[in-house]
């Protein structure tokens, strides 16, 4: 049966990384099932951190479409070197700007408010009072505690410290509101259940096997060269442990079989141009078109994600799903409790390191640059545990089944 749901996300299409990309995608399926959706969202800006050229000179208040769905923009305020307080009045912006478009909505069965921001389930209980409808909040990162752990909030002490206590009193109170809550990871769930009794429900990340696929992509043209490929695609942020790169970029110097190619936007980029600006065995791009990434990321050797050793569980990175999937191993580094380091442990799909394991990293490097069947076995388990487990017709499938079972109990 056709039902009326309504996505609240301050990123959506034509973003196509992060939240953008798996929120476009959902409501992609939904419509596809039949179901008439409808997007509160804010104007493309990301990685970038600037709105989008096309946006620049638009109204603060659109209404578009996407084939059946109906998309309520508002153009909120970016900050083009994004800190912590910069990043509370953007939050506060959409929220406060979005409250007309929640008022724009006509039928509703189901609102779902994705976070970040976690100011979104707010403006879906609005909604969801007006409509008498269900109201489901999906996490893709708490943001609170991201924020702390990453170092991007800086010291939590004093004032700070008080800001955060009630930003996390606002969370639980928020999320006490839901009807379901879900989120991305087995970790990040004991997480939501320490914050709330709202029924709760598993929803991770997908990838789709066809979309990245080793067996029908190209060389890319930024990997072209016979050097040994190392390769981070994705936002270059605070929650990505840039100096332990830039270590291991200096160890590899002088090694001209080497190179570390960086394709991505974000609030760090600028710095770390800076930083690798006379490193010859570093090269950077900005961040390509959807349809060519599986092209990308098949022409890597290896994959490399290096996160700080406080973020635990905060965070599923969704990246990790491309990359492994593009049948070419990884070396990420992290907190070795972590559930990304249990996914490295069951799928043998490349090898995870403490974040201070400078040593192994670079042994593990040198390991699959000098031996290419393991390397190629490496990344040939890492693409079937991924297959096995997030593939997105499985995901979306058990996911659309949920929303029935949740409206059927209106």
């Amino acid at each position: 049966m056709k039902k009326y749901i309504t996505i609240i996300s301050v990123n959506f299409y034509p973003e196509d990384s992060s939240t953008g990309l798996y929120t476009t995608e959902m409501a992609d399926y939904l419509a596809a099932k039949g179901h008439q959706v409808s997007i509160i969202t804010g104007v493309p800006y990301y990685p970038q951190w600037e709105i989008h050229k096309a946006y620049l000179n638009k109204k603060r208040f659109l209404h578009e479409k996407k084939g059946a769905i109906d998309i309520y923009r508002y153009k909120l305020y970016v900050p083009s070197a994004p800190s912590f307080l910069k990043r509370i009045i953007h939050l506060t912006d959409f929220t406060l700007g979005s409250i007309r478009n929640a008022f724009r909505i006509g039928d509703c069965d189901l609102v779902i408010s994705v976070v970040p921001f976690t100011s979104n389930i707010f403006l879906g209980w609005l909604l969801s009072k007006k409509k008498k409808a269900k109201l489901w909040a999906h996490i893709q990162d708490f943001e609170f505690d991201a924020a702390i752990e990453s170092g991007m909030a800086g010291k939590k002490s004093g004032f700070k410290s008080i800001v955060f206590t009630v930003l996390f009193w606002l969370e639980k109170s928020l999320l006490k509101k839901t009807h379901v809550a879900s989120t991305i990871s087995f970790g990040m769930m004991e997480k939501l259940h320490s914050k709330t009794n709202t029924p709760a429900f598993y929803f991770p990340n997908w990838v789709n096997p066809l979309k990245i696929n080793p067996e029908k992509s190209n060389k890319h043209a930024f990997l072209r060269s016979s050097k040994f490929k190392i390769v981070y695609s994705g936002n270059i942020g605070a929650k990505q442990d840039w100096d332990f790169f830039l270590r291991v970029v200096h160890h590899f110097i002088n090694d001209i079989e080497v190179e570390f190619i960086i394709v991505g936007d974000g609030g760090m980029k600028n710095w770390l141009l800076g930083e690798t600006k006379a490193c010859k065995n570093v090269k950077h791009f900005d961040p390509i078109a959807l349809n060519k990434l599986s092209d990308l990321l098949c022409s890597a050797d290896v994959h490399i994600l290096f996160q700080k050793s406080a973020v635990i569980d905060t965070v599923m990175p969704s990246k990790l799903l491309g990359m492994m999937s593009s049948g070419k191993p990884s070396i990420v580094t992290g907190n070795l409790k972590s559930e990304v380091a249990k996914v490295f442990e069951i799928s043998q799909g490349g090898f995870f390191h403490d974040a201070n394991d400078f040593t192994g990293v670079v042994e593990n490097i040198i390991k699959l640059k000098n031996n290419t069947p393991l390397a190629h076995k490496k990344g040939v388990m890492a693409r079937d545990y991924m297959i096995s487990r997030f593939s997105e017709d499985k995901v979306l499938t058990i996911f659309e089944n949920k929303i029935r079972e949740v409206l059927d109990e209106k």
